[in-house]
Parts: C-alpha cells; sequence; structure tokens
C-alpha cells in the first residue's frame, strides 16, 4: 500500500466522531492512556472504547503497549492492562498532491549553511506577535498553543507541549528550527493581551515540543 493510500484510509478511520474524539484524548495525553480512562473520557462504555481504540490501532495512529497500574510485580499483581499512546510517524494528504516538505526542508538546509538563524527567529517573533495581536483580546495563551496544535498540558506550574508543529524539520535541523519555534512563541506571547505575564523557555520534552512556558517564576 502506498504511503498515500495508507493516509487516506488512516482520514476513513478518523470521519468516525467517537474515533476521532479517542484519537485526540489519547495524542493529547502525555504518557498512555487506558481503556477505562478513555472511556471515560469519550463517555461511552469500556467495550466500545476497547473496538474504537483498537480500530485506531489496526490504522496505524495509535500503539499497544502493557503496563501493571498497580505498580506491583510477581504474583497477585493482576494481568498488564492494554495501554494506549500516539504511534509515531505521520500522516499528510494533500488533494492534489504538494510537496511542501520537500520546499521546507530544501528553505531550511539554506537557511542553516548560510547562518541566517538571527534572521529566522526575527520573522518568526514578529509573525508570532501579529497572529498574536489578531486573537481575541481575552484569549488564553495555553488555548491558542492549543489551536496551533502544539498539545499543551500543566506539568505542576509548568506549561509543557506535547506536540512540536514542526517534528520532521526540527529531527532534521534541531538548532535552528527550535530556536525559529521559540522566537515565534515569544512573539505570540508578546501580542496576546493576556500573554503579558508568561514567559517561554527552551526545556524540551523527549517526545514533545523543545518549548516550556511558566506563568511566574523563572525556569
Amino acid at each position: 500500500m502506498s504511503s498515500e493510500d495508507a493516509a487516506l484510509e488512516a482520514l476513513v478511520v478518523l470521519g468516525d466522531p467517537v474515533r476521532r474524539g479517542l484519537y485526540r484524548h489519547v495524542s493529547g495525553t502525555p504518557g498512555e492512556v487506558g481503556r477505562d480512562a478513555a472511556a471515560e473520557a469519550a463517555g461511552i462504555s469500556r467495550s466500545l472504547a476497547a473496538f474504537h481504540l483498537d480500530k485506531l490501532v489496526e490504522a496505524g495512529l495509535l500503539e499497544v503497549c502493557f503496563r501493571r497500574l498497580s505498580g506491583r510485580g510477581g504474583p497477585g499483581a493482576g494481568r498488564p492492562a492494554k495501554m494506549y499512546r500516539r504511534a509515531g510517524g505521520e500522516r499528510a494528504v494533500s488533494v492534489p498532491p504538494r510537496s511542501y516538505d520537500t520546499a521546507s526542508r530544501l528553505l531550511a538546509e539554506v537557511v542553516e549553511r548560510a547562518g541566517l538563524d538571527a534572521e529566522l527567529q526575527a520573522a518568526a517573533r514578529a509573525a508570532g506577535e501579529a497572529e498574536g495581536g489578531e486573537s481575541d483580546s481575552e484569549a488564553d495563551p495555553a488555548e491558542v498553543l492549543r489551536s496551533r496544535g502544539y498539545e499543551p498540558f500543566w506539568d505542576g506550574e509548568t506549561l509543557r507541549l506535547n506536540n512540536c508543529p514542526f517534528h520532521v524539520l526540527a529531527d532534521q535541523f534541531p538548532a535552528l528550527v527550535c530556536g525559529m519555534n521559540l522566537a515565534g512563541i515569544e512573539g505570540l506571547l508578546a501580542g496576546l493581551p493576556e500573554g503579558q505575564g508568561w514567559r517561554a523557555a527552551m526545556d524540551p520534552l523527549p517526545q514533545g515540543c523543545c518549548v516550556a512556558l511558566r506563568v511566574t517564576g523563572e525556569f
């Protein structure tokens, strides 16, 4: 099966609103999610959640691991629970086909070779500030970041970002893209009326975004 066909089949699976909600819940939750928690989040029975979660696994959108929720091992610890997490890789469909990823990779390579990191960061900061200025005056920074695909979640007093919207490029050009990303978020906060008390800094997650935010205090 071609990558385009696989992506189209994944979209068909996500056409079901229940599966779409389950996928969003699992992919937006750090770590793994069990069937009970997924069912509660979707407002459906455990058996129905299990059916739809396994369909998402078959489509390659989620992957499975097994873990004892009690934290105990050995006899009497019970069977490991089936847990779900977002699968690696990406699915993208363009009709008609486009190759924006190729163009972005070439542009990033040229910028890096030319040493234009500072210029890229300045452009990202200005673009972020402009976007923030166009947002609702009472827009919550966390929700604005959520709408841009960052999947924010609170870790104590730190707002972490579970997803990197630039993941592929960040893997290939980490210093360049992470610097651009931080500058863009800083600009966004500067442009948002509700973002003035926030501070963004490099504090990467193993599988998430390189940037984290706090409302007060120091990183």
